[in-house]
């Protein structure tokens, strides 16, 4: 069968390399290598990012008879390639690679590698090659949610007020019109950190004129966002740019599941993420996919030996929305990089809130100089980066590994971005839990990647959110970040 000589190639190029390599491999490729015999779903999280996890599904991919296509981030598949190039090399194989849309697949493509913007627009669209059967393997499927919604958001630029000003001279006058009063009503929102905002009913009043204008002379390439906004469960939200007097309206589905759940029976899929789910049979991630379909559910754990983390939470730091938190936060930072002097790697410190990211940079630029860096990409060995956990999660695979990690707080979507609020009016209405389906997994998926990179350097992750001590959920966090060993003390060999 496929899967033992899996096993035993990838086993024998596993020896070749000389270094340590991911526990898991061996395990990992049958599993691939059985969903392609099987033509059987599968998800599997691997609770580390692609980079290491790769070889796993590439090695079943090569020997695998029929075709696969790989779905992969445009930004990592050149180093995809090159150790697809590797591999041929040692398994002597000679599988003819494509790289582009689905739809100009070459017919003798043996593997075909996509991006996931032009995988989704080739499934939802119907633009699938004659066999739409083929094997499908998604990596880093952690994003597939942000993903779909993406590419499914409608948006109308500034570029596009003069574009149906050229497209209709006669309503000239009438578009600037109704584009000076809906700037004045957007721009008429207080300022906040997010720069975006709901949409309301004295801007949906403007746009109804607008459209119902556009409709009745011809079919305008708007009518397109317009026809969405109409339907239900849309989420409508304004982004502005104050300093340029300028907006874009974006309109989305609040939940994607509607539009995928047609897909996952057209083809095997094989889900790969670094985590997706607390639980191993991922029911909350599932329901976010739509995913129906009976599937083999596997997580891996890191190793408790060389994997685990020093787990730093200090007793009687103040709740994060009282007054008391912020200088709290500030002197235990000053202590931990205090105790970090003599170390030559690197210290993180992820803040998702705004103004507080600010504070944090400019008090901690005033005492350590140059090595204070804000979401740069330029970190010095013994730099000081602090970063939002957007910038964090883009950026972690291509900086230095830090010796520690400190979590400011935990990285629930704030109910202070409209868009989040929105989403929670959602599930509201609908009377389901959406601190349970929406903020508490949002938070578990952003905490399990941030600590990802410390785990084969056994660093220390310093957590000074004390709602993981009082609040129910908090074992539900620790649990997410095990293998670690608790410590309450600062400890100078750390």
């Amino acid at each position: 069968m496929i899967e033992a000589e899996v096993h035993s190639s990838l086993r024998d190029f596993l020896r070749t390399q000389g270094q340590k390599t991911w526990p898991h491999h061996l395990t990992m490729a049958r599993l691939v290598a059985r969903a392609l015999r099987l033509g059987r779903s599968s998800l599997i999280q691997t609770e580390t990012y692609p980079i290491r996890y790769r070889l796993s599904y590439l090695t079943p991919a090569l020997l695998w008879k029929g075709k696969v296509v790989i779905v992969s981030p445009a930004i990592n598949q050149e180093k995809l390639l090159d150790l697809i190039a590797q591999l041929q090399f040692w398994l002597e194989t000679n599988k003819k690679i494509y790289v582009g849309d689905l739809a100009t697949a070459d017919t003798l493509a043996d593997v075909i590698i996509t991006t996931p913007e032009t995988w989704l627009a080739a499934q939802l669209q119907g633009k699938l090659p004659s066999d739409s059967s083929i094997p499908t393997l998604i990596e880093q499927a952690e994003d597939l949610e942000t993903w779909t919604r993406q590419y499914l958001t409608h948006t109308i630029s500034p570029e596009a007020w003069q574009s149906m000003m050229v497209s209709y001279p006669q309503q000239v006058d009438l578009i600037r019109d109704l584009r000076v009063r809906l700037t004045k009503a957007i721009f008429s929102h207080p300022p906040n950190p997010y720069e975006c905002y709901l949409i309301e009913a004295p801007e949906e009043e403007i746009l109804q004129r607008l459209f119902n204008t556009l409709e009745a002379i011809t079919n305008s390439p708007q009518l397109k966002f317009w026809r969405q906004w109409q339907q239900r469960d849309q989420l409508h939200w304004v982004t502005v740019a104050r300093s340029l007097g300028q907006f874009s309206l974006h309109c989305t589905p609040v939940e994607v599941n509607g539009a995928l759940s047609q897909m996952w029976s057209q083809q095997p899929i094989v889900f790969m993420g670094g985590f997706l789910d607390q639980d191993t049979q991922a029911p909350v991630y599932r329901q976010q996919l739509g995913i129906t379909e009976d599937l083999t559910c596997v997580r891996f754990s890191p190793n408790r030996q060389n994997e685990h983390i020093q787990l730093y939470i200090p007793d009687f730091i103040p709740l994060p929305n009282t007054p008391k938190f912020s200088e709290a936060l500030l002197g235990e930072l000053r202590k931990l990089l205090s105790s970090n002097k003599q170390q030559k790697r690197p210290v993180v410190i992820l803040v998702a809130d705004v103004p507080l990211k600010a504070q944090v940079g400019s008090m901690l630029a005033a005492e350590f100089g140059s090595l204070v860096q804000v979401e740069s990409e330029n970190l010095t060995p013994g730099g000081i980066l602090i970063s939002g956990w957007e910038f964090w999660r883009y950026h972690q695979q291509f900086l230095p590994t830090p010796q520690l990690l400190v979590i400011a707080t935990l990285p629930f979507p704030s109910l202070e971005n409209p868009i989040v609020a929105g989403k929670v009016a959602y599930y509201k209405r609908k009377r389901q839990d959406w601190f349970r389906l929406y903020l508490l997994p949002a938070a578990l998926r952003e905490i399990q990647r941030a600590v990802m990179p410390l785990r084969d350097a056994q660093g220390t992750v310093a957590l000074l959110d004390s709602r993981v001590i009082y609040r129910s959920y908090g074992t539900t966090i620790l649990d997410a970040l095990e293998p670690y060993a608790r410590i309450n003390y600062l400890d100078l060999w750390w």
